[in-house]
């Protein structure tokens, strides 16, 4: 039998790879997102969790960045 998913393919770093499988494992979004752990470097996630995932991520960005701008004055 065949499944099909809609999803996107997503090429990471090692760190952002086990941030998102953190969050995966977590069910931070409200439900698993990763459909197919593929190598290294490639996820495959549900199509609908990317624009959740952005937001998440970007906050966090903010925030580290945030921190290093304080820690710098």
């Amino acid at each position: 039998m065949v499944n099909v998913s809609k999803g996107v393919l997503v090429k990471c770093d090692p760190a952002m790879k086990q941030f998102l499988i953190h969050l995966d494992d977590r069910e931070e979004l409200g439900r698993k997102f990763i459909i197919q752990n593929i190598d290294d470097d490639h996820l495959f996630i549900s199509k609908d969790a990317v624009e959740t995932l952005k937001d998440r991520l970007d906050a966090l960005m903010d925030k580290i960045s945030i921190s290093a701008a304080k820690d710098e004055k």
